[in-house]
C-alpha cells in the first residue's frame, strides 16, 4: 500500500492543508468581523473563540459537503493527482489575492473553479463535469448546477432577505425598549451568534479540502472499495483538515475583518447578532442539503440585509459592488489559474 504513496499525492494532500490554512485565515472575518468591529469581544478572545469553534464544526461536520465536492461536482474517475494539485494552486492564488486586497471572496467558489478548469484542461473538453445526477435519498440532486451554481446566487440572496426579516422582527419586538438595555441584551446574543457562526463556517468550509483530498486518494487507488459517486472521508483527514482550519483562524485575517466589520455598515450588537443569526442558519441549511455554499457570500449578503433594513442609505454600495464583482471573477479567475497549472505540471512530467 505504502508503494502507492508517490510524491505527487504527498504534494497534493499538503497542498490541500495548506489551502485549509488559507481558508481558515481568509474567511475568519465570516465569524467574527461583527463582534469585534462592534467591540462585544477583543480580537484575541474573538479570534480563540472561532479557532476552537471552528475546529469543533469542522471535526463533526459529517462529511456530506465533502461528498458533493470529493464525488458530486466532477467525475473522480476523470482526474488525475495533476488535476487535483493544480485546482488546490488555483484556489490557493485567488485566495490570495483577494486577501491582500482584503475583498472578502469565496474561498469554495475558488476551490470549485480550480477544480473544474484542471479538470477540463486535462479531459480536454466538458464531459468531465457532472453538471446534474440524480441522488438517491435527497431531494437536491448532485452535479454543478445545483450544489454550486444555483447556491452562489440563491445563499447570498437567502441571507439578504433573512438578514433584513430578522432586522425588522427585532425592530418590531424592541419598538418600545430603552436603547440601552436592547444593546445590553444584544451584547450577550451576540456572542452567541458568533460562537453559532463559527461552527457553521467549520463544519462547511473545511469540508471542501477534506472533500479535495478524498478525491485524490481515490484516484491514487487508495481507496479501492470505495463509491465513486459517494466519496466519504477518512477519519485521518477530517482530523487533520479540522486542525488545519483552526490553525489558520488562530492567524486572523486582519484586511478582510476591516472589510466586513466596518466599511459594509456601522454595525451595532443588534444588527451583528441578526446578521450572524441568519447566516448560520442559511449554512446550516446548505449543510444538509450537502451543498458546499460560501460562507463569505452569506454573511456578506447578511450584512448587507440587516443594513437594508435600517435603511437602504446605510450600506455602503461601492463597496458592494466590488464585492459582486470579485465573487463573479472568482469562478473563471481561479480556473484560468488551474489550467495554467496543469499545463505547467504536464510539461514538467507530473501526470
Amino acid at each position: 500500500m505504502f508503494g502507492e504513496w508517490t510524491i505527487l499525492v504527498v504534494l497534493v494532500i499538503f497542498a490541500a492543508l495548506a489551502f485549509d490554512y488559507i481558508n481558515g485565515f481568509h474567511d475568519t472575518a465570516n465569524a467574527i468581523a461583527t463582534v469585534v468591529s462592534t467591540r462585544v469581544l477583543s480580537p484575541r478572545d474573538a479570534i480563540l473563540m472561532a479557532t476552537v469553534l471552528n475546529f469543533a464544526g469542522a471535526y463533526w461536520s459529517g462529511g456530506k459537503v465533502a461528498k458533493t465536492v470529493s464525488s458530486g461536482l466532477v467525475d473522480p474517475t476523470g482526474v488525475t493527482q495533476a488535476v487535483v494539485l493544480a485546482a488546490i494552486v488555483g484556489a490557493i492564488a485567488w485566495n490570495l489575492i483577494t486577501w491582500y486586497y482584503g475583498i472578502p471572496s469565496s474561498s469554495s467558489h475558488a476551490l470549485m473553479g480550480g477544480l473544474c478548469g484542471a479538470a477540463i484542461t486535462h479531459a480536454a473538453g466538458l464531459d468531465v463535469l457532472i453538471w446534474t445526477r440524480d441522488k438517491p435519498g435527497s431531494l437536491v440532486p448532485d452535479g454543478l448546477l445545483w450544489k454550486a451554481i444555483i447556491p452562489i446566487f440563491l445563499s447570498p440572496l437567502g441571507a439578504f432577505v433573512v438578514g433584513m426579516t430578522v432586522m425588522w422582527l427585532i425592530f418590531f419586538l424592541f419598538q418600545t425598549a430603552q436603547p440601552g438595555r436592547v444593546g445590553r441584551v444584544f451584547r450577550w446574543m451576540q456572542i452567541a451568534s458568533s460562537a453559532m457562526m463559527s461552527v457553521m463556517h467549520g463544519s462547511n468550509d473545511a469540508q471542501k479540502s477534506m472533500g479535495i483530498i478524498t478525491m485524490a486518494l481515490f484516484t491514487q487507488g487508495l481507496m479501492p472499495d470505495a463509491d465513486p459517486k459517494s466519496l466519504a472521508p477518512p477519519a485521518w483527514v477530517i482530523g487533520a483538515c479540522a486542525l488545519a482550519m483552526a490553525a489558520g483562524t488562530s492567524v486572523g485575517g486582519w484586511r478582510i475583518i476591516k472589510t466586513m466589520g466596518h466599511k459594509i455598515i456601522k454595525l451595532e450588537p443588534v444588527h451583528g447578532f441578526a446578521a450572524e443569526t441568519s447566516a448560520a442558519a442559511i449554512i446550516g441549511l446548505a449543510d444538509f442539503y450537502s451543498a458546499p455554499i460560501s460562507t463569505t457570500h452569506t454573511i456578506s449578503g447578511a450584512i448587507f440585509g440587516v443594513g437594508a433594513a435600517k435603511r437602504l442609505a446605510a450600506v455602503r454600495w461601492a463597496v458592494a459592488e466590488r464585492m459582486v464583482v470579485a465573487w463573479f471573477l472568482t469562478l473563471p479567475a481561479s480556473g484560468i489559474v488551474a489550467a495554467i497549472t496543469y499545463w505547467l505540471l504536464t510539461l514538467c512530467g507530473l501526470e
